[in-house]
């Protein structure tokens, strides 16, 4: 009897957030590399660039920024699975706090924005695209936007969504906790990019820090109250 009440209960936890995170964050460093490997170790330019060197880039590699967009699209489908998860567990935990709302807005909204980065990154590689500088050039700054700080912002809520109700009820250690809100900070903060072209550092900072952060966190968080205070 027990074994099968408590079935339901297990099904109903979904994947393991720690692990769609490893694989959104590996599918992410896997489109990055195979960038660098598919065109000799290039990477994209950024778009604050002249308008010859970023066009040229696509229009020399789109194979391997097809098969980088790819990766990158790929990336955004377990990102917002796990913001959907983490949300249904933090219920769960029976965390009323507009924490795990904001989690799940600025985990869908970084998913999201993932996603359109690359479908634009892919829309570049085209080679009736490509061969149009201008063009290539403006969808640059999309992809870039998309891709970089708003994507990025959205990260920062929804690490900040989790490690923020993780604090105050001690689901997770306390520095583990506080590291997440750093990371959180500096993930917001990525904005000034917008008028500050020095501050893109904060960019790469603000997602693999968050990003990694996540992982541990999809492991490290308690399904129940009760697995959280056996660990205690």
């Amino acid at each position: 009897m027990s074994t099968h009440s408590n079935a339901p209960a297990r099904a109903a936890g979904g994947p393991d957030p720690g692990i769609l995170g490893l694989v959104s964050l590996g599918l992410l460093v896997g489109s990055l590399i195979s960038m660098a490997v598919l065109s000799g170790g290039g990477t994209i330019t950024s778009p604050f660039g002249d308008t010859e060197t970023v066009a040229g880039f696509f229009a020399d590699h789109g194979f391997a920024a097809r098969f980088a967009s790819m990766l990158q699209l790929g990336s955004s489908i377990p990102l917002g699975i796990y913001a959907a998860t983490v949300y249904a567990r933090q219920q769960r935990l029976g965390i009323r706090v507009p924490g795990p709302n904001i989690g799940l807005f600025g985990g869908t909204t970084a998913a999201i924005l993932l996603a359109v980065s690359a479908i634009i990154t892919w829309t570049q590689s085209q080679p009736i695209v490509s061969a149009n500088p201008e063009l290539t050039h403006t969808f640059a700054y999309l992809s870039f936007a998309a891709g970089g700080f708003a994507h990025v912002l959205g990260l920062g809520l929804l690490v900040a969504g989790i490690a923020v109700p993780a604090l105050l009820l001690r689901l997770v250690p306390v520095w583990f906790a506080w590291v997440g809100l750093v990371v959180a900070i500096l993930a917001e903060l990525s904005f000034l990019t917008m008028v500050i072209e020095p501050l893109q550092f904060l960019i790469p900072i603000g997602r693999f820090g968050s990003l990694i952060w996540l992982v541990a966190a999809g492991f490290l968080l308690p399904k129940t109250r009760h697995t959280q205070g056996e660990r205690a």
